[in-house]
C-alpha cells in the first residue's frame, strides 16, 4: 500500500527510502560500471522519485529511485512523469540489487497495468489512477501526480 505515493488520510505515514543510501548505491554503481555520478536529485513535490544519472564509456545512464520503496527503474532521460520509456538496467545493476534495492526491467514496468496484481493499493490510490489513467506498471510506480 502507498506504492504510488498516495495513502488514506488515516493510515500511517508511508516508508522512506532514505536518499543517503539511495547516492551511496549509486555511488557504488558508478564504480561498478568504471563511470562517475553527474548527479543525484532528491524527489520534490509532486514526484514520488529520486533521479541520478551515471555517464560512462557506454553513454549516460538515468536512474530513478522510488521514494518510498526500495525500487529503481532506468529511463532514457530525465522528465517530470514518464508512461513507457522505460529501459532495461544495464549490467552493473546487480551492485544496486546487492545493496537491497529490486532493480525492475523495463518488461516489468511496461507491462500493462491491468495485468499487474494490483490487490495492495489503496482506495486514496485508485482515486488517484482512475484520475490520472496510467497505463503501465511503471507509470503508476513512478509518478508526479498531485
Amino acid at each position: 500500500m502507498g506504492v504510488t505515493g498516495f495513502r488514506d488520510r488515516g493510515d500511517p505515514a508511508l516508508p522512506s527510502t532514505d536518499p543517503r543510501t539511495c547516492r551511496a548505491a549509486w555511488y557504488a554503481a558508478a564504480r561498478a560500471a568504471g563511470g562517475q555520478v553527474e548527479d543525484f536529485t532528491e524527489q520534490e513535490y509532486p514526484q514520488n522519485f529520486h533521479s541520478a544519472t551515471i555517464g560512462d564509456r557506454d553513454g549516460t545512464h538515468v536512474a530513478l529511485f522510488h521514494a518510498h520503496y526500495p525500487l529503481i527503474a532506468f529511463v532514457g532521460d530525465r522528465r517530470c512523469w514518464y508512461t513507457d520509456e522505460f529501459q532495461n538496467p544495464p549490467t552493473w545493476s546487480t551492485v544496486l540489487t546487492n545493496v537491497g534495492f529490486v532493480v525492475l526491467s523495463a518488461a516489468q514496468l511496461q507491462s500493462p497495468l491491468a495485468e499487474s496484481d494490483t490487490s495492495a493499493l489503496s482506495a486514496t490510490e485508485w482515486c488517484q489512477i482512475k484520475h490520472w489513467r496510467p497505463e503501465t506498471l511503471g507509470a503508476t510506480l513512478f509518478n508526479s501526480w498531485d
